[in-house]
């Protein structure tokens, strides 16, 4: 029997000829006690949806309906959960649940009302902090607020609009799983937007793909039995299948944008601010140990006497090796990739790069952080010129608008490298950020977290285009990550590193997967999960700041 339904349902914004069309022809059931995931990316109107079965929003054309009745406003039998937490600021966590059950149970007495409001709390773990206020509490614990009101409505149905995307991996996966106990314990008909394929698979009965152009894709049932372990279905062969059926269909359908290659690289030379003399006697650069980070640490000074979050990393990176660096929040990754830039002091051992200590920032070592950091005035060719102009300064200016045309054209955008930054969306300033950074022809490549920011598709995409233009230049590169997938996808060799503080290396992981690679391919290939459950049995060994003892590891690379 279905409970949410919408018939024929198109949604339109703007008049006339202005009119742009977000969703089209959606004809959906969801049926009582059933856990529905809607998996789309940005664009594919996944809010607009949400909302219309909210009562928030309602259809151009077509109708949405709640048990037979016309959707027409919002009501206590449909929840909702937002990405964003929207609580009062001057409430404690119980007073905030307590605005939702007074909504709902306006004759309870003052205790029944207290245990009624302390039951919700507890549901969703915050017991030990119901008389906090939210500025007190991390993202994932406001997050939980925000799920207690829903709940205290006492709703026949939870709506989630992407409740977790805002939160960090290891919050985020244990939010989805009291989420599902939640759904368990009183079987409530659940509908959850989400980008992240695995945690629709974990969550849902049925996944349901949003098409880019507004329709519903293809849908898939998920009889993997409950309860999912996130580590056990490493090893299940439905969730693997699934995983990479679902995968390819939305990579199918969703990136459409393919790089183009018309323009050839000008065989012009970088000067990274070495004196000619120095320059001469580099030619052919070390091969073995080409990075050489020894007895690397870093001391912060605090009021209590000094704070060491890295300690002793040692690691030995060849020419042209790709290491991708992961391990929980505050393990000090970023804080080695800084160190590695010359953007943050060391506090003992060294970095050396091609035989030279580093010493300071230089071009010769170029970064691509979360955010762009793009010039908003200027162009995208005008952002990526300012490096090369410096770079490239024996060579002529028709050389150097090449070097910057090649390397736009590279990660897709030849249609808009006159526009400017701030006409750009997030993806493709990132993508302005890659260009720039190959463009410096540098020696070493350091990416920290570089698709952090970007939802999933986009981040398949500029994972592939990175690959693509790296596998052309074989620059020796380092990535910090908190994505496994996106650590073996890029990798040689996983780098993976303790709880903080003295946080080291623990492991180290040889990647021995065929290149190019492409996300499709690797899903399908026999050796991809047990790299995974390297990973993954490390970090789990490490949640939530424990300090096992760090493992033996081979650190040089011969």
């Amino acid at each position: 029997m279905s409970i949410l339904k919408l018939e024929n349902v198109s949604k339109s914004f703007g008049e006339g000829i202005r009119a742009t069309a977000v969703l089209k022809d959606i004809n959906l059931e969801v049926a009582k006690g059933e856990f529905l995931v809607l998996l789309g990316f940005s664009g594919t109107g996944k809010t607009t949806l949400i909302n219309m079965l909210a009562g928030l929003d309602t259809p151009t054309k077509g109708r949405a309906t709640f048990k037979g009745a016309p959707i027409t406003e919002p009501g206590p039998e449909r929840g909702v959960i937002f990405q964003s937490y929207s609580l009062m600021p001057w409430l404690t966590v119980s007073g905030n649940v307590g605005l939702a059950v007074d909504t709902v149970f306006p004759k309870l007495s003052k205790v029944e009302r207290a245990e009624k409001v302390a039951h919700y709390v507890k549901m969703v773990g915050l017991s030990h902090a119901a008389t906090r206020r939210p500025a007190e509490l991390s993202g994932g614990m406001r997050q939980r607020v925000n799920v207690a009101r829903a709940l205290a409505m006492n709703p026949e149905v939870l709506l989630l609009d992407e409740p977790l995307s805002a939160l960090d991996a290891l919050t985020r996966a244990n939010l989805a799983d009291e989420i599902e106990h939640i759904w368990e314990a009183d079987k409530k008909t659940c509908v959850l937007i989400t980008n992240d394929v695995d945690e629709a698979i974990i969550l849902a009965d049925r996944i349901i793909a949003l098409n880019p152009d507004g329709t519903l894709g293809e849908e898939f049932k998920v009889s993997i039995p409950r309860p999912r372990d996130r580590i056990a279905m490493n090893h299940n062969e439905t969730f693997k299948r699934l995983r990479a059926d679902v995968t390819t269909y939305l990579m199918d359908v969703g990136i459409e944008a393919k790089v183009e290659g018309t323009r050839l690289l000008p065989d012009v030379t970088p000067i990274h601010g070495v004196p000619a003399a120095v320059a001469k006697s580099q030619e052919g650069m070390i091969e073995n140990r080409f990075l050489d980070f020894s007895q690397l640490d870093k001391v912060y000074p605090t009021p209590k006497g000094p704070l060491t979050v890295v300690e002793n990393f040692d690691l030995k990176i060849n020419k042209g090796e790709f290491i991708s660096l992961i391990g929980h929040s505050g393990c000090g990754k970023s804080t080695v990739l800084t160190m590695a830039a010359g953007l943050n002091d060391i506090s003992k051992g060294a970095i050396k790069l091609d035989g030279r200590h580093v010493e300071g920032a230089d071009p010769e070592r170029a970064v691509v952080f979360q955010s762009p950091n793009l010039f908003p005035w200027l162009t995208a060719k005008e952002n990526v010129a300012i490096g090369v102009d410096k770079v490239y300064p024996r060579a002529s200016r028709a050389e150097r608008q090449d070097v910057v045309e090649y390397y736009l054209e590279r990660v897709g955008l030849a249609d808009a490298m006159d526009k400017s930054a701030a006409d750009l969306s997030n993806g493709m300033k990132q993508r302005v950020g890659i260009a720039r950074a190959f463009a410096l022809s540098p020696k070493l490549l350091l990416l920290d977290e570089p698709f952090g920011m970007l939802d999933s598709l986009t981040r398949w995409e500029l994972q592939e285009v990175l690959m693509e233009v790296w596998s052309r230049t074989k620059v020796t590169a380092i990535c910090v990550t908190h994505d496994v997938d996106e650590a073996i996808l890029l990798a040689d060799r996983v780098v993976m590193m303790t709880n903080g503080p003295q946080a080291t290396i623990g492991k180290i992981t040889d990647v021995d997967l065929p290149r190019p690679r492409t996300r499709k391919a690797l899903l399908e290939h026999p050796d991809y999960y047990a790299y995974r459950q390297e990973v993954l049995d490390f970090l789990e060994e490490y949640e939530h700041g424990a300090k096992p003892k760090p493992k033996p590891k081979a650190i040089a690379a011969e």
